[in-house]
Formats: structure tokens, C-alpha cells, sequence
């Protein structure tokens, strides 16, 4: 059986949302290659205290916030990985290379200006480009023209990922609803997922295809499209996503909230518990707004999705 070695991997952030990517030296395996900042986690050490470790060491940096992200596993000619990010916003001292041959802050994940990566890090990478913030429509309960008007607004203030879920409008109203937000979006370069109906999806010209639980649960292959993600309230469910490949999760709800009274809610330990070492980001969903970020992202959680509070 071929042993697995735990990694912690650092996504070092900056303000503007550059990242930090060091390039491996000559005497290492895959050398040139590009990767996360990190290392391996020793006997005794949990992921967390691996990292602030391992980035004082290789960077000259005392780590003053991190926060657990996804955990994606690979198996590399020399050994398997279990690779831990975490997404590190604040730290202290001036970055210094120590180890690797070459460091360099990038902009986009998507357009990277340096190569090769690293092999585990095509994944980690498309779950980097995800905006941190999922809006939800309700145009049929706000009205469309008021919906339309508030998306334009949200995509100006920078929405970059949006969910059409009209359960109330007829096929016709949704049909053109729908085409009116991705028109919009595209103008914004935002993405737009269709809630569980692939042909409107597919009619709409939208991204991608948003999952409710029940048809998750059903599959047995991801959907053919390039973004698709589903809504989880339990871990079996959220482990199906990932089996499957999804590219997120949305799981919840967190917190009560005012379309459903009374229902049992996770709270964030929870959330926390069922969200943890994933290999694709989870969003958290229930009486959220973009306030909670940060609690969200101390609980793993990638972002926050919200209905009401994203239009306000």
C-alpha cells in the first residue's frame, strides 16, 4: 500500500486577490515546476501548524490569519499527496524566497503568467477563480423588472456568480428571464448557473446547471456543462458532489431564516463539521449576507451565497 503524506498548502492573498505561486528549485522533484507555497506536515503537527511552519521557514512570514479551504488528493510518480489549503489573508514581515527558485504574485487563476504547475493544481486553481459571493434571483416574488434592475446593480458593485431559481414565474416568463440575465451577466463577465433544469440551461445559453439536492442524489455522472454545482444539507449529499467532480457545493442553512421559520438550522460548528476536507469549495446558505464572510471563512466555507441579502 503506497503510503500518503500530508501536505499544507498556503493560497497567500493579497488585498487586490493576487496570489503567490514559488517555483520549485533544481534539487527537488519536478523542478521548474510552479506550485502553492507549503510542505509536508510532521509527526505531530496538525495541517494548520504545518503551514505557519512551513512559511516561516520558506517565506520569512509569521502567519496572522488562515483559513481552511479544500483538501484535494493526487498520486505523483515519487509518492501520494493529501494537499491541505488553506487561504492565508494577513501575515506579518516582508516575504522572503528561501527555498524555492523564483517567486511571483498572479492576477488571474484562469491566465496565469508562468508555467508549469504542478499536476495536483489544475483543480485547485478552477476553484480559485470562483467569486466568493453567490447571488440567487427571486424574480417572482420581487417582480422580473425589479429583479433585472437589481441585478444590474449587484454586477456593478462586482457580483461575478448568480443562480436563476424562479420556481413561481411560468416557463415563458423564465425562459426569457433567464436569457436576460445572462445577457446582462456576460456584459460583466459574470457566470450564471439555471436552478435543476438543464434544457433551460442549455435554451438560455447560460454557464452552467445548479442541482438541487433530490436530482444530485439521482445521478451517476456529472451534467455537460462547464460549471455545475448542487445543494447539499448533509454530508453524504456533499460527498456525492464531490464524487461526482462538481465544482461546488452550496450547503445549509447556517443561520434561521425568513423564507422558512422554524426550520432546523446547522450553525457554523456544524457547518464547519460536515464542510471539512473537501475537495471541491462549499459555499454557506441561510441567513447570510456579505457581512459573514469572514465567519464563513474561518468555518472552510469558500463564500456565501444569499437570496434576499444580495440585492440589497
Amino acid at each position: 500500500m503506497t503510503k500518503i503524506v500530508d501536505v499544507a498548502a498556503a493560497v497567500i492573498l493579497r488585498p487586490d486577490g493576487a496570489f503567490l505561486l514559488g517555483q520549485r528549485a533544481e534539487d527537488t522533484f519536478y523542478p521548474g515546476y510552479w506550485e502553492f507555497p507549503g510542505g509536508k506536515v510532521e509527526p505531530g503537527e496538525t495541517a494548520s501548524q504545518a503551514l505557519v511552519r512551513e512559511l516561516r521557514e520558506e517565506l520569512g512570514i509569521e502567519v496572522q490569519s488562515l483559513h481552511p479551504w479544500i483538501m484535494r488528493s493526487h498520486v505523483y510518480e515519487h509518492a501520494s499527496v493529501r494537499l491541505h489549503f488553506f487561504r492565508v489573508r494577513q501575515w506579518r514581515g516582508e516575504l522572503q524566497d528561501h527555498v524555492h527558485a523564483a517567486l511571483s504574485w498572479q492576477q488571474e487563476a484562469r491566465r496565469l503568467t508562468v508555467a508549469p504547475m504542478l499536476p495536483a493544481n489544475g483543480p485547485v486553481l478552477a476553484a480559485l477563480a470562483l467569486p466568493d459571493f453567490y447571488g440567487i434571483t427571486q424574480a417572482g416574488k420581487m417582480g422580473v423588472g425589479r429583479q433585472l434592475e437589481l441585478l444590474e446593480k449587484a454586477l456593478g458593485r462586482g457580483l461575478r456568480l448568480v443562480q436563476v431559481r424562479e420556481p413561481d414565474l411560468s416557463d415563458a416568463d423564465r425562459l426569457g428571464f433567464a436569457r436576460d440575465v445572462v445577457a446582462m451577466a456576460r456584459t460583466h463577465g459574470a457566470s450564471v448557473l439555471i436552478n435543476g433544469d438543464a434544457d433551460l440551461a442549455l435554451a438560455s445559453d447560460a454557464h452552467g446547471l445548479h442541482l438541487p439536492a433530490r436530482s444530485l442524489m439521482a445521478l451517476d455522472a456529472r451534467p455537460d456543462f462547464p460549471l455545475v454545482a448542487a445543494s447539499c444539507h448533509d454530508r453524504e449529499e456533499l460527498e456525492r458532489a464531490a464524487g461526482l467532480g462538481l465544482d461546488f457545493a452550496v450547503l445549509g442553512a447556517v443561520q434561521p431564516t425568513a423564507s422558512h421559520p422554524g426550520r432546523a438550522v446547522l450553525g457554523w460548528g456544524k457547518f464547519a463539521e460536515l464542510a471539512r476536507d473537501l475537495p471541491m469549495p462549499v459555499f454557506a446558505l441561510g441567513g447570510l449576507s456579505r457581512g459573514d464572510q469572514e465567519r464563513a471563512w474561518q468555518a472552510g466555507a469558500h463564500g456565501v451565497a444569499a437570496i434576499r441579502a444580495a440585492w440589497k
